[in-house]
């Protein structure tokens, strides 16, 4: 289901002779037909290239603003999890703050601060992207330390970093994997509900949440406006569940 998507992000333009920015208001409102397979908005652009090319623009920045959380998270929970003490008290101190606050809510007034578009996504997701992570990571790790390998490269004199990513790493990045399956699917929703209030992507520029907010007043009457990237949502959210839980089956045999 995920690659059927990516292939159509990737090939989108080999595929629909639209225009997805192109308006044609003597198209507007169609219904589904040959010639626009999921009809047209209300400025007669194609939905189906509209839809395909805002999956370009959530997809990669989903994946985009994961990678500097997750690593961060994960080191920052390695740390935390092999030191423990003071190190651990800070860094929870740190997490339990962020998660005391709701998240939406960090979410709204980051962006609100820093300005709507792909800069603000990626600012506010880079502050409390990361705290699922550590929580996760700080825990394998507290578990890990008090295994016999641990000991013996601590006996052997390895150094507490080298420890953590040659010995530690490995083991608690399948299920650190897992959980960024599953988080993705979270800033997705959040990168759709952003561009839903006017604060995330800005127009032209094709985004889920912003045609599901143009559609809203046609919903009676041109319903698949909204409809349609509703249920791309959906898709894409089911397709990365199923992956985290297909590569949660694997490591569990393993």
């Amino acid at each position: 289901m995920l690659a059927v998507l990516a292939l159509l992000a990737v090939f989108i333009p080999f595929i629909s002779p639209y225009d997805p920015s192109g308006q044609n208001l003597s198209d507007f409102l169609q219904p589904p037909s040959a010639e626009h397979w999921l009809g047209t908005d209300q400025l007669g652009r194609d939905l189906f290239t509209r839809l395909i090319y805002a999956a370009r623009t959530d997809l990669t920045i989903m994946v985009l603003a994961e990678i500097i959380p997750f690593c961060t998270g994960v080191f920052l929970g390695m740390v935390a999890g092999y030191y423990g003490k003071w190190v651990d008290t800070v860094i929870s101190l740190i997490t339990d703050t962020f998660i005391a606050f709701p998240f939406y809510l960090m979410v709204i007034i980051v962006a609100f601060a820093s300005g709507a578009g792909q800069r603000g996504i990626y600012i506010t997701f880079i502050l409390v992207g990361w705290i699922v992570f550590a929580r996760v990571t700080r825990g394998l790790t507290a578990s890990f330390r008090r295994q016999e390998w641990v000991a013996s490269a601590q006996t052997l004199g390895l150094p507490g970093v080298k420890i953590i990513l040659r010995h530690i790493l490995p083991n608690v990045l399948p299920q650190a994997i897992v959980v960024l399956m599953t988080d993705m699917v979270g800033l997705l929703v959040a990168i759709v509900t952003l561009g839903y209030l006017g604060i995330g992507i800005t127009p032209p520029t094709p985004d889920w949440g912003t045609m599901i907010s143009d559609g809203q007043p046609f919903i009676t009457t041109a319903w698949w406006l909204s409809a349609v990237p509703g249920l791309a949502v959906v898709y894409t959210g089911i397709a990365l569940s199923l992956v985290g839980d297909g590569l949660a089956d694997i490591w569990r045999k393993k």
